[in-house]
């Protein structure tokens, strides 16, 4: 990833063709959030019609197109926030079913099971991480899959293997930055086949919260740590 820098250099199969209907900021806006989630979601979750996906932090970046990937694949997306506007705001995009998650996260487990007939959800996609744990192992189904993508809320929990046997469950922790050259180019191919057409049709599309000159970017580090983004922050070079 190239952060903040001005120029970058990548491998040229690291590259797909921006859609001639996005504009500069809403192209910046996409490839972190939608080749995460996408990659998440379809490639190691394989993530079928039919099928109920969990995604934490809802109105993130990462959330905001998880959702809408989901619904896009005939899939139902349930959602949650630590903000009720957030989740508000994320019904747009197609999120079925939401809950406001504050200081106990059985709540999430709880709602789930309403939602689902005590079925469990069939795939979580956990952008918050070790809080959560113990209550995605209560929401989650039988065969379900859990995709460790973030660890805001700390790396460490404690774990009941029990839970996970019985129910034979999949857990898997992604990061694209960590990957191979050869792996990239793979995880770009997919994005360019599968999400680029749905982002052409308008089936699905960029999220952004705010853009932010250069010299401003201490403000847009500020408004992401805020927890008030909905959304993309993208900083615009000039």
């Amino acid at each position: 990833l190239g952060g903040q820098a001005e120029f970058v250099t990548l491998p040229e199969n690291h590259l797909a063709e921006i859609p001639a209907n996005l504009d500069w900021a809403e192209a910046a806006s996409i490839p972190e959030v939608f080749m995460t989630a996408h990659d998440a979601l379809f490639t190691q979750c394989g993530v079928k019609m039919g099928e109920r996906v969990l995604i934490h932090a809802a109105g993130s970046g990462v959330g905001t197109a998880a959702i809408q990937l989901v619904r896009a694949a005939g899939a139902f997306p349930y959602g949650t926030s630590r903000t009720a506007e957030k989740l508000e705001r994320a019904r747009e995009f197609g999120l079925a079913e939401s809950v406001v998650v504050g200081d106990n996260p059985m709540t999430f487990a709880n709602a789930v099971k309403q939602w689902t007939g005590d079925k469990g959800v069939d795939v979580i996609l956990d952008l918050v991480g070790a809080a959560y744990l113990k209550a995605n192992l209560e929401a989650i189904g039988s065969k379900g899959r859990l995709i460790f993508v973030g660890t805001t809320s700390g790396s460490k929990a404690e774990m009941d293997y029990s839970i996970a046997m019985s129910k034979r469950l999949r857990i898997m922790g992604t990061a694209l930055r960590t990957r191979s050259t050869e792996e990239k180019a793979t995880a770009t191919r997919l994005f360019a086949e599968q999400v680029v057409p749905l982002l052409v049709s308008g089936a699905v599309r960029p999220v952004i919260d705010r853009v932010f000159k250069m010299e401003d970017v201490h403000a847009a580090h500020e408004r992401i740590e805020s927890n008030q983004s909905f959304g993309k922050v993208v900083l615009m070079i000039e």
